[in-house]
């Protein structure tokens, strides 16, 4: 199970304690059943500002050559703008800045909406969580085969030679 003392900051959960009866309400909304490891995580802290802000990219992207920056997860409810299906949630950003409905919009990054992170749903099994980038016609950059290993892969962005 993650730890949410070492993946969040010091800084407040951005929505109430996680129930059952709105995990079954957003689920329904969003269409998706979103990943255990993410469930888990929220029903501790739910949503919030991440200690570690960076993710390793196999790729270059349009933030940096190796990496993405990564600054919030998403509450799993609705009343906090940024959880997933408050005004700022994953329908917000499929509906109003264009990006592809592909599956769950759960993390921002640093360029103010111009990239995000989603889980990518079009394939059966585990949904992988990918880079989605704006500024590159939406370009898909896969970071992770599945939420766990996306939150245990976050490292701080000062271990990135960021001046490249």
């Amino acid at each position: 199970m993650l730890d949410p003392a070492t993946v969040f900051d010091d800084s407040g959960p951005l929505e109430d304690p996680l129930t059952d009866e709105v995990l079954w309400a957003v689920e329904a909304q969003l269409g998706h059943q979103l990943p255990a490891a993410y469930v888990d995580l929220c029903r501790q802290h739910n949503g919030g500002s991440l200690a570690r802000d960076a993710h390793a990219a196999p790729s270059q992207t349009s933030w940096a050559k190796d990496h993405v920056g990564v600054h919030t997860l998403a509450a799993i409810g609705r009343t906090s703008p940024f959880s997933l299906c408050g005004e700022l949630g994953s329908a917000f950003w499929v509906a109003e800045w264009g990006y592809p409905d592909i599956g769950v919009y759960i993390a921002d990054c640093p360029s103010a909406g111009h990239d995000m992170i989603a889980l990518d749903y079009r394939s059966p099994g585990k949904p992988a969580v990918v880079h989605v980038d704006q500024e590159w016609n939406y370009r898909f950059t896969v970071l992770a085969p599945d939420f766990e290993t996306f939150i245990a892969g976050l490292i701080d962005e000062s271990e990135y030679d960021v001046d490249d």
